[in-house]
């Protein structure tokens, strides 16, 4: 996905299909869109929020530092944090400019407690972003496609089927 306060678009490699979305706006109002409007919810979304600490630090009752550790070769701190739905965990980049480096949601209300992990590469702020890190460039010449041909590129396989709740 990339979205430059006017378009999103979202690439599906293995499909080679793309779609583009006028939203123009902040991040915020995306990320609403794609929830209410389109159905397409994104679980490390509130890491990309402007009040992000405000919607992380909602329901928590449990709050661990776990010291650091490395990953990829980033050094990091963990810690881990308890709501009565979820346990999640965070690694932020230590050193100047930190950043989060990996988030993982384990949810506690279905059995085995699945889990959603998102780890940033590339990772820039300030200074170093640039207006044009942010323009689709098509690197396989993929083809446009409504948002309603991009089959596959959900969460769930196309052969999935929801049941009734139990």
């Amino acid at each position: 996905m990339s979205f430059d306060g006017k378009t999103l678009t979202v690439l599906g490699k293995n499909l080679n299909l793309y779609t583009q979305l006028d939203v123009p706006g902040t991040l915020d109002h995306l990320l609403d869109e794609l929830k209410d409007t389109y159905h397409r919810p994104l679980p490390a979304a509130d890491l990309l929020l402007s009040n992000s600490y405000d919607e992380l630090m909602r329901d928590v009752v449990d709050v661990k530092d776990l010291g650091s550790g490395v990953i990829g070769g980033i050094e990091c701190d963990y810690l881990a944090f308890r709501t009565n739905d979820v346990d999640w965990q965070i690694w932020v980049a230590q050193g100047k400019h930190p950043y989060p480096y990996r988030y993982v949601i384990t949810s506690k209300l279905v059995s085995g407690g699945p889990q959603y992990t998102i780890q940033t590469r590339n990772w820039k702020s300030g200074g170093e972003v640039t207006a044009t890190d942010y323009i689709f460039k098509n690197p396989t010449k993929a083809d446009k496609v409504e948002l309603k041909d991009l089959k596959g590129a959900g969460d769930l396989p196309d052969h999935f089927v929801k049941g009734d709740a139990k």
